[in-house]
């Protein structure tokens, strides 16, 4: 599981934390039969006079150990005062083994950010360079592009709030007979949440994609992983 960019984070400072017990293995018992249960999310969003600054780091838990943890962290500058700015990211993490493990990269580009009057609409277009680097065996250094979309929509009086992100890139097919080729890689995750206090939030993530999934098992490469969650507001 991925977070949103930050302009969902709909204030101008906003820190939380999710649970998400995760269905996708009961769902594809077979494609991934070794899917994590539960993630924890820890996000935090901070806008300041130059632009702002937003991270996320997803815990993979398993029953006895965290099997893996993935991070992404990126510091936009304003440009001008009409939503536009330069983003800078990185992205990358670590698992228990190699299978496990993220491919580490660097992102380069520009942002268009927007939203109302009261901020209860959010949304953000960006397009960057990306950077692949060799992180562990099997893995090559690659150059890649990626075009993400964020929306963020608070209704029913704050009570409900509508968000996620949708991201493309070019990822390098590891399928067999196709390695070293490129392929189109699909991520979007919208989330749902029912705001039953300011800090306390229940709702569902819904994980759609389309070659994301490393899957051996057959030629699947669609996949939909929903979950149950919980969130707590700092």
């Amino acid at each position: 599981m991925t977070a949103m960019a930050a302009v969902a984070a709909l204030t101008a400072s906003s820190q939380n934390i999710q649970v998400h017990y995760d269905f996708g293995r009961n769902i594809y018992a077979d494609e991934e039969s070794d899917r994590q249960k539960v993630t924890i999310t820890l996000e935090q969003f901070k806008a300041d006079k130059w632009g702002s600054w937003f991270y996320f780091v997803d815990i993979d838990m398993s029953r006895k150990f965290f099997r893996s943890a993935y991070t992404e962290i990126s510091r936009e500058f304003n440009i001008g005062k009409q939503g536009f700015a330069a983003h800078v990211e990185y992205d990358g993490g670590l698992g228990r083994d190699q299978i496990g493990s993220f491919q580490h990269a660097a992102l380069l580009g520009g942002a268009y950010n927007g939203h109302n009057a009261d901020f209860s609409k959010t949304w953000s277009v960006q397009l960057m360079y990306k950077r692949y680097f060799k992180s562990y065996d099997y893995t090559s250094a690659y150059h890649s592009f990626q075009l993400t979309g964020v929306w963020g929509l608070n209704f029913a009086n704050k009570k409900c709030t509508f968000s996620g992100f949708i991201d493309f890139w070019r990822g390098e097919n590891w399928r067999a007979g196709h390695e070293g080729h490129g392929m189109l890689v699909i991520l979007t995750e919208p989330q749902f949440w029912y705001n039953v206090t300011p800090n306390l939030s229940f709702g569902s993530e819904i994980e759609i994609s389309n070659n994301f999934i490393y899957n051996t098992y057959n030629d699947k490469s669609f996949f939909i992983n929903p979950t149950i969650a919980a969130k707590w507001n700092f």
